[in-house]
């Protein structure tokens, strides 16, 4: 997708799930301000936001207003179909994090805000560090390697897998192990892929899982 979207007026569309860069993001829409954000976002090329829901409900009301967490994950739009049902069924994936400055609802109910980018992890550092991402690494590739043989249709990663990436790795392990939801946004919210993989890794070692 080509263009820049206009940081003080971003669509958003908060869930009870958190959006890492490079992540899948499947979606069924039915709501009418989310079916006119996805057709906007892929008439004019551009991304929406996601953040996990802090208070409120997906469905929000004038009564019931939905909270998003302030960091969060654009979104783009890669498949796009309806369903028998009439439903539109949405494939998107993470691409940038950003910091929610400031949030409000446009006359369609739809929730705008102000963003601001936030830059790539900081680099790996130390001999200890890169160890870890290295388990880390091989516990992900056999992973993959089990869900391809078993269930290759439900592959919840995207081409190309980057095992040499530490953020991809980091990232992906923070999607799938069965951690909760608050701490999951807590790895998506750190600066640099170390901690997520010291987290991750400390995780699969006290789980057996390494």
């Amino acid at each position: 997708m080509s263009q820049t979207p206009a940081l003080d007026d971003l669509p958003l569309f908060p869930l009870h799930t958190v959006l890492f860069p490079g992540g899948m993001l499947p979606l069924k829409i039915f709501e009418a301000r989310y079916l006119d954000m996805a057709r906007a976002c892929l008439r004019e090329e551009t991304p929406f936001g996601v953040c996990l829901l802090k208070s409120g409900h997906e469905v929000a009301s004038p009564g019931d207003p939905s909270v998003p967490e302030s960091i969060g994950c654009l979104a783009e739009i890669s498949e796009c179909d309806v369903d028998t049902f009439g439903l539109l069924l949405v494939q998107a994936r993470g691409t940038q994090r950003f910091k929610l400055k400031d949030h409000r609802v446009a006359p369609s109910s739809l929730l705008v805000g102000e963003i601001e980018l936030i830059g790539d992890d900081a680099p790996l550092q130390g001999a200890e560090t890169l160890a870890k991402f290295g388990a880390c690494a091989e516990v992900l590739e056999r992973i993959i390697d089990t869900i391809k043989t078993r269930e290759p249709q439900n592959l919840p990663f995207v081409e190309p897998f980057l095992l040499d990436d530490p953020t991809w790795v980091s990232n992906r392990l923070a999607e799938i192990l069965p951690i909760p939801m608050r701490a999951r946004q807590k790895l998506m919210e750190l600066m640099d892929a170390g901690g997520r993989i010291d987290v991750v890794h400390h995780y699969m070692q006290h789980h057996q899982l390494l």
